[in-house]
């Protein structure tokens, strides 16, 4: 085919814009917001052409005309909601609805800051395990005979109860045993769904049982959890069914029913329960069944519940075993918090009882169950823990400081018993504690320290202390008291349990000096025999603790012992696990950049410990997580005017994290930007030594990028850094770039990865040659390659590509080559680089040139109209209409449509755009209406008998 000529039309850039800027109107805010809800008005007045008013003379609102937005909301935004909640003028009155549960929050003295006994359990079984064989019922044994080192119990399956047939079930693991508890709890509910009530209530009186065994001891906390979950399961069934026999009417009771309100056929079952439940003969299922279904009284009567708290609290005195006693205690407290927060009487009687049986732990019954078993009392004493914590958190919980001084005299009493001082450190307010801190010494140092450790004890003070602070005045002292105990500690596993507590108090509360000295013992006792191994999460708190109070990182790198306490973590995956901890804690807190050579030096040891972490089979996930946060402590140092020392920290840091890519890519960006950093300095006027220094910082780029795999992250640089060498006049660097750009982009896969998924390539090659195409318009021409030889290198490269079958990118390539000649035969450009000549100014206008450029641009004409002969198939001729649309449109605005040939070429696809049915009527309508405005303006008239041979064509 003919070359087809192309002709560009002169543009006047300054005109156009001048001509297609909007118009200004001025806009009188008042009290206009986005957010406001907008209110429609209707005019009461007679309609009038007016122009440039809205306003009408009376108006009123109008509920029926709300914006359709605004309507979706109730006419009112959420942000206005909350301005109405918090404005008591304009809140609504509460609705009835709303009023009760107000009004049952506020009688309620359980509130969202009590722990509930749920965030507990998981504590509690994790905690106390065994590895001793278990059972579910224990068997008896005849006097005499011999007790075998490993308790062995019998089990029995609660199978067809109603016939007492029992199986014997020994030699259960802790999880087999845990695996039968949930499987009998699921019985209790498949019985009381089967309506056999009777059987359900027998299984929750076998499991009951369970709880006065006590022959694996230390598992017996466990034990409690899982049975009183059955417990909780059943009392709830009851309540339930009771609550549903009240339904009259289909309505049901409110939740703060009085019995008045309940009928006879409920109270009548209610009474049957408890009956049943009064019948039990051994004490301890008898108890803890009536504890379950204890909120039940409320159907009975309205003093029900608080008369039976003081005959259950009383009930439990006959518990001989303290262990259990005390357990049962704590149910009970647990199930008066839920039914009746507000009987704290009871509660506190309970404690009390606990307190007068106390002295049992230490008789002759106990010891000798504690030899059998072969327990240490330490040991023993940690499983009251549990029971005594919660029901201490129970009478704790709001009450007066008179009550807690008092509770705390009867502990004196008890000869500061260790294991109560700890409960009641453990439960009390952390207010109320450290207000009373040298109280507290005094009486952990009169405890006896052979039942209960007193590290334990400043352990639970520690912590309080972490969350409240004691008097200025004991400050000091209080650390000296307690670190006089922790520093003696010989087991390296107990001090530094101690140490991670009183490291916060110590960073709370004091200088650098003191938090050196915390530190500097702590490795003291931790490096012999690398003991640091066995206990990396409590170091690992400690660092944490330090680097929460101490977040001024010139500070926390001056204590000296800091770095060798990071030393201790030798395990690398911890080590790294740390160094993100420090370099997350660097870029949250560092508000201004940094030269600080120990800041620097610190941080770098740290940022190199991650990167040398990373290898073949780290995730890619990790490594983005590590040059991120490498990357935040890179673009926090600055050396302020000192350029050269910037630039050389870049290049130690390219050689230290050479691993990860990302890091390499925010370094080129660094030096490009200091690069442009240092133009602006100088104002584009670069002195000998500058313009050496640029060009070192363009080298720098240059050598980095071939070093990355992403294809397209090196094009992009490529492009960027040659950007960045044009506009610091650096003209033969800025032409290796862009020569490097053209000849990687026959390297160019067809698919690359995207987000971890595969995707064809082309829609991203498109774009980046888009962004050179606009670069290379002010590209000046080398003396010494020829006219345009990096925009025809650049097409050589795009012709020889493998493009896609189904693809018309090439095209489209071309269409926007063509934008790019078309701009490069106007007399002036329409922008530059600054102290930089483009070839408009270096040719000038110049014939030569122009001829070049339409020789070139009359082949890329040809290469357009022969892909659009190609796809005349019926498969294709979509693809056909919408690259005709395409060009056409590239013609409209860069061609020189006076030109005949030009001016018939454009009809043509006009015409074929639509020939097959394929074009958007919508498109087409819009763009001939676009002409035709057009043709309005000056030297535009031509357009008008464009306008009149472009036919709208009828898609019937």
């Amino acid at each position: 085919m003919a070359a087809f000529p192309w002709h560009a039309r002169s543009r006047n850039y300054v005109s156009e814009s001048e001509v297609c800027k909007l118009e200004s109107v001025p806009l009188d805010f008042g009290d206009y917001h986005p957010l406001k809800p907008i209110t429609v008005t209707e005019s009461k007045t007679k309609k009038m052409n007016r122009k440039g008013s809205t306003s009408s003379t009376s108006s009123s609102s109008s509920s029926s005309m709300m914006d359709p937005l605004s309507s979706v909301l109730d006419g009112t935004d959420p942000l206005s909601l909350f301005a109405a909640a918090a404005d008591p003028v304009t809140s609504a009155p509460p609705t009835d609805g709303a009023r009760r549960k107000r009004d049952k929050d506020e009688s309620s003295a359980v509130g969202s800051d009590f722990e509930p006994w749920s965030s507990k359990r998981g504590e509690i079984l994790a905690r106390y395990t065994t590895t001793e064989k278990l059972s579910i019922v224990r068997k008896v044994t005849t006097t005499g005979s011999a007790v075998s080192e490993k308790v062995r119990t019998r089990l029995e399956e609660l199978d067809d109860l109603e016939e007492g047939s029992q199986k014997e079930l020994l030699n259960l693991t802790q999880q087999d045993y845990m695996n039968r508890i949930e499987e009998l709890n699921q019985s209790l509910k498949d019985a009381w769904s089967s309506d056999q009530k009777v059987k359900a209530l027998k299984i929750v009186i076998q499991c009951s049982k369970l709880l006065s065994d006590t022959t694996v001891i230390q598992f017996y906390p466990s034990k409690f959890v899982l049975i009183t979950d059955i417990l909780d399961t059943f009392g709830k069934l009851v309540y339930e069914r009771i609550l549903s026999m009240c339904v009259d009417n289909r309505v049901s009771l409110p939740d703060n029913f009085s019995p008045e309100s309940v009928n006879d056929t409920a109270k009548e079952t209610c009474l049957n329960w408890f009956f049943k439940i009064a019948s039990i003969r051994e004490l301890i299922p008898r108890f803890y069944v009536e504890a379950a279904i204890l909120k039940c009284n409320k159907f009975l009567s309205k003093t029900g519940i608080s008369e039976c708290l003081p005959r259950l609290t009383a009930m439990i005195r006959g518990i001989g075993d303290p262990l259990v006693a005390v357990y049962a205690r704590a149910y009970l407290c647990r199930v008066g918090m839920e039914v009746a927060p507000q009987l704290k009487e009871s509660l506190n009687k309970n404690f009390f009882d606990f307190l007068l049986t106390f002295k049992q732990i230490h008789g002759d019954t106990v010891q000798n169950q504690l030899v059998v078993q072969c327990v240490e009392i330490p040991l023993y004493l940690t499983l009251y823990s549990p029971a005594i914590d919660w029901i201490l958190q129970c009478i704790a919980y709001h009450a007066p400081d008179v009550l807690l001084t008092e509770m705390m005299e009867r502990c004196k009493k008890l000869g500061n018993n260790a294991l109560l001082l700890n409960s009641v450190m453990s439960a009390f307010r952390a207010e109320f504690i450290a207000a009373r801190s040298m109280d507290f010494i005094g009486m952990i140092k009169e405890c006896d320290e052979s039942g209960f450790p007193k590290h334990l004890l400043f352990r639970s003070l520690g912590l309080n202390l972490a969350l409240a602070d004691p008097p200025e005045n004991d400050r000091l002292q209080i650390l000296n008291e307690a670190w006089k105990v922790i520093t003696k500690l010989k087991n390296p596993q107990d001090y530094i349990n101690c140490a991670e507590v009183w490291v916060e108090y110590t960073c709370r509360h004091f200088t650098k000096r003191e938090v050196n000295t915390v530190l500097a013992d702590v490795i003291k006792h931790m490096t012999p025999d690398r003991a640091f191994e066995d206990a990396y999460p409590q170091l690992q708190s400690i660092i944490q603790k330090v680097i929460t109070y101490i977040y001024d990182f010139a500070l926390l790198f001056s204590v000296e012992k800091f770095l060798p306490f990071l030393d201790m973590f030798q395990k690398e995956s911890v080590r790294v696990e740390v160094c993100k901890c420090i370099m997350e804690s660097f870029i949250k807190h560092q508000q201004e950049s940094t030269k600080d050579p120990v800041i620097l030096n610190a941080l770098l040891h740290i940022c190199k410990t991650m990167h040398d972490s990373v290898n073949a089979l780290t995730l890619e996930d990790e490594k983005r997580m590590l040059a991120a946060l490498i990357n935040g402590f890179i673009k926090m140092v600055s050396f302020g005017r000192d350029f050269e020392q910037q630039l050389s920290f870049y290049v130690e840091a390219r050689s230290m994290f050479c691993n990860l890519e990302p890091v390499l890519v925010q370094l080129i960006h660094s030096v490009n930007q200091l690069a442009m950093e240092t133009r602006r300095v100088m104002k584009g006027n670069h002195s000998r030594k500058t313009a050496a220094f640029v060009r070192a910082c363009v080298a720098f780029c240059f050598i980095t990028i071939p070093s990355l795999s992403s294809i397209f992250t090196r094009l992009n640089l490529y492009l960027h850094s040659g950007q960045v060498a044009l506009a610091n006049q650096c003209l033969s660097q800025a032409d290796a770039f862009f020569k490097a750009a053209v000849s990687l982009v026959p390297e160019v896969p067809k698919m690359i990865s995207v987000d971890g998924k595969m995707r064809p390539s082309d829609a991203f090659l498109l774009e980046f040659l888009c962004n050179f195409f606009s670069t290379l318009l002010v590209v000046p021409d080398h003396p010494e390659q020829g006219v345009l030889f990096l925009v025809r290198g650049l097409l050589n490269v795009i012709q020889d590509y493998t493009w896609e079958d189904n693809s018309d990118d090439k095209v489209r390539i071309y269409t926007n080559v063509l934008h790019l000649l078309s701009a490069m035969t106007q007399e002036a450009f329409i922008y530059h680089v600054d102290k930089v000549d483009s070839n408009d100014a270096l040719y000038g206008g110049d014939s030569k040139f122009l001829a070049e450029i339409n020789k070139l641009s009359e082949t890329v004409v040809s290469q357009i109209l022969d892909h659009l002969k190609t796809l005349g198939k019926e498969e294709t001729l979509k693809r056909q209409s919408q690259l005709a649309l395409y060009f056409f449109n590239t013609i409209l605005a860069h061609g020189d449509l006076r030109n005949n040939r030009l001016n018939q070429l454009s009809v043509n696809l006009w015409n074929l755009a639509q020939k097959h049915g394929f074009a958007d009527t919508k498109t087409m309508v819009k763009t001939l209406e676009y002409i035709k405005r057009r043709s309005k303006q000056p030297e535009m008239s031509h357009f008008t008998d464009l306008a009149l041979r472009l036919p709208l064509q009828s898609r019937t």
